[in-house]
């Protein structure tokens, strides 16, 4: 069925591309963040366990507004972990130590490297696809992952 909501079809298609990487980079984040809460260690491992935890509920939320989107744009959201590894832009490493700095560490890179990503999309989608709602609802994750790097940054001061 066609999907007629005043966007041309190839530029659906691109928006639906581009969103599902955004899909992608979010699942192997949830992941990173999901193994921090299960495997960290240290003096401070009860509260890096809660704060790691509240962090993957967070993502989970944005993973599932992200399938939603690509869907209500006529599209097919991936939903396997090869497709995933397949088109994301972060990278999966194993770490060197289970300490709370070295995970914070290494996830707050990979949220500031998705805002740059989300960044780098949101005046395309608006201008070049002419598809102003998923310019406004990537705006939105652009905030949460900006939140969610600061509350990872302050831990490192």
């Amino acid at each position: 069925m066609n999907t007629s909501i005043g966007i041309k079809n190839e530029n659906l298609a691109k928006v639906a591309e581009k969103l599902v990487e955004t899909l992608a980079d979010e699942f192997v984040l949830y992941t990173k963040t999901k193994k921090a809460h299960w495997n960290i260690e240290g003096q401070d491992f009860y509260n890096k366990h809660l704060f790691f935890e509240a962090q993957y509920q967070q993502l989970d939320g944005i993973i599932d507004t992200i399938a939603e989107r690509i869907r209500t744009l006529g599209h097919y959201a991936p939903a396997t972990l090869r497709e995933y590894l397949s088109l994301t832009h972060l990278s999966e490493h194993h770490l060197e130590s289970n300490d709370s700095i070295t995970y914070i560490k290494t996830l707050l890179s990979d949220h500031e490297s998705i805002l740059i990503h989300l960044r780098e999309n949101i005046e395309n989608f608006a201008v070049e696809f002419r598809d102003a709602g998923t310019s406004d609802f990537i705006t939105g994750l652009l905030e949460i992952h900006e939140k969610m790097a600061w509350m990872l940054r302050s831990h490192l001061k």
